[in-house]
Order: C-alpha cells, then structure tokens, then sequence
C-alpha cells in the first residue's frame, strides 16, 4: 500500500507541476528570430547582423540605438551557437520561471540579458576592441545564477537541481568562455552576477507545507 501511495503522490506532484509558458515563448521567439535570419541573409554575416539589430557600442551611444540592447539578446551567430544556448535555456529555465513566476521571470529573464549588453557596452567603450555582439548567452548566465541564490537558500535542492551541479555547470561554462575566441565574457559575468542580485530580490522562498497525518486502516 504504502508503494502504490508513494507513486501516486509523485505522479500528482508531476502533474501539478507549473507549464513554464514564458520560458517556451522564449524559446520559440529566438528560434523564430534565427530562422529569419538565415531565410532573409545569413547569421554569419557580421554586416548583415548588425543592420538587423546585433550590439555594437558605437552605434548605441552616438546613434542612440538603445533597443540593440534587447533586439541582441534574440539573435545567435550560427546554429552552434542557438542550439547550445537554447539547449541551457530549456533545462534550466523551467526552474527559475517555477521558482519565481511567470511574470517575474518575464521580467528577470529581460533584466539579465538588457543588464549583461550593459556591462559589455561600458567594457567596450573603455577599450580599443570594438565588436559586433550577440546572444542570449548574458540572460542565460543570468538564469543560472538566479539559480544557484534559489537552490542556495533552498538548502542545496531545488526540484532536480543541488548546488554542486550548479556550481560544476558555472565553472565549466566560464571556463569554456574564457579559453574561446570571440566570446564576450564581461557579458557572461555580468549575467551571472545581475542573475543573483535579481533572485535575491525577486524571489520568495515559500513556506513550508504543515504536516499532514495519514491514517492508514488496515
């Protein structure tokens, strides 16, 4: 009896289990965006990238084009390069919009990729390196550190997530940024750490369920 029970509290559990919708959305509009891409030109080609909306400081800051901001958190250089982000995004952002919300992780998601493109931009303006940029990478190191705050004060746990794998997949992530060319790491760092003060702000650990006694009558 208590076998069967146990199997179906986890089934009623799974099935309870929130539809992120947003991270889904999220999912389908930078495929979207991609497949545009490729049909109208190329995702490769750097020119062609950046009259589409791709980051590239100067014409931020003289042409007051701020969307770039935004617009260049939707495009990707490649297949490569979508596939893996959006492979990071659909495991992980299930958890953070369950954890914080549809709404919130909406605006956190936005927050981390706006805020990364900023952190890059003051980078790159003190710098003689002037590059065209884009990816979803800055608001995606943004969900994993949002991530390892949630996980953190959940006592390590969080769903099928623990802090070690969170911790192993930062490490390795930033690892690879660092030893590849063309990567904007001051975007990945800064994600990563907006990603943790924004959880921090943003989310609340629920209160725990009371007790409940099962009575079992043999």
């Amino acid at each position: 009896m208590g076998y069967h029970r146990n199997l179906e509290m986890i089934e009623l559990k799974w099935r309870n289990r929130k539809r992120a919708w947003v991270n889904g959305t999220l999912i389908v509009l930078n495929i979207m965006y991609f497949l545009y891409l490729e049909i109208a030109g190329s995702s490769e080609d750097t020119l062609f990238m950046l009259h589409h909306g791709a980051m590239f400081a100067p014409w931020i800051v003289e042409k007051h084009e701020y969307y770039r901001l935004l617009t260049s958190t939707f495009m990707h250089f490649g297949i490569h390069h979508i596939t893996n982000n959006m492979i990071l995004l659909f495991v992980l952002g299930d958890n953070m919009e369950r954890a914080l919300g549809s709404a919130k992780y909406l605006l956190f998601y936005l927050l981390c990729g706006i805020g990364a493109n900023v952190a890059s931009l003051v980078v790159e303006l003190n710098s003689s390196v002037q590059a065209v940029g884009a990816g979803a990478s800055g608001a995606i190191f943004g969900v994993i550190g949002g991530l390892f705050y949630v996980v953190t004060i959940n006592w390590g746990q969080l769903e099928d997530l623990n802090t070690t794998q969170l911790v192993v997949m930062i490490l390795l992530s930033l690892y690879h940024g660092f030893t590849s060319t063309g990567v904007d790491n001051v975007a990945h760092v800064g994600g990563l750490v907006l990603g943790m003060l924004l959880a921090a702000v943003l989310y609340r650990k629920p209160k725990p369920e009371p007790k409940r006694e099962y009575w079992e009558i043999r």
